[in-house]
């Protein structure tokens, strides 16, 4: 797996990018204003970049991650990202994506309603309980005590398998909490949102999680 794609550039997804690009992958950014916005960030990143449309992101992907507000669901290429392990970093914020029924009542969680979204996808989640500017400064080597850990969830374990050796690549412990259904314990407002765990201190986090 040699690409990346990004649907959504910002904050998480430069972040995640100068990771990628950092261990020699290749990375298509996209986002809503369109691919001459990013110009700055692709020349930063190097001759591993480029940007394009969010199709065109998903089509080049050999992974593709989902990093937008949650609006921005309803315009997902689907069928380019058809087939595809797709990250999804999202977390509900009413105050951004204003307020959604099945989400106050917790009756899903993000990761569930993209995977509506993306029915013939892998959607797995990952990267949403940490913040921007920790993905690269926290980030550190395979086998240093107390590295942080950040949880995976999806219902294909192929797929988490795949994006938890992604989380170890990328600097951090990966702790599987199995089907997309778990997400809800490292969502916003839980104790596993936010602060720096390692793999222990993240499973007892996970664990105090009520709703």
């Amino acid at each position: 797996m040699t690409t990346i794609g990004f649907i959504g550039s910002g904050h998480i997804g430069s972040q995640l990018a100068r990771l990628a690009v950092a261990r020699g992958y290749d990375v298509v950014l996209s986002n809503s204003r369109g691919p001459e916005t990013l110009r700055s960030l692709v020349e930063e990143l190097g001759e591993h970049a480029s940007a394009g449309t969010p199709a065109e992101a998903a089509a080049a992907g050999d992974l593709v991650v989902v990093t937008t507000p949650l609006a921005a669901e309803a315009t997902l290429p689907v069928e380019e990202l058809a087939g595809k392990i797709v990250i999804d970093t999202n977390n509900y914020y009413p105050q951004r994506d204003g307020h959604i029924a099945e989400l106050d009542d917790e009756s899903t969680t993000v990761a569930e309603r993209l995977q509506k979204v993306l029915p013939t996808s892998h959607v797995v989640k990952a990267f949403n309980h940490i913040g921007a500017a920790d993905l690269t400064g926290q980030s550190l080597p395979a086998g240093t005590p107390d590295r942080r850990a950040l949880i995976v969830a999806g219902n294909d374990p192929a797929a988490r398998e795949r994006v938890a050796a992604l989380v170890d690549e990328f600097g951090f412990d990966a702790v599987d909490i199995g089907e997309l259904a778990e997400g809800w314990r490292a969502q916003r407002d839980m104790p596993a949102y936010g602060p720096r765990f390692d793999v222990a201190g993240l499973r007892e986090a996970l664990a105090a999680a009520k709703r």
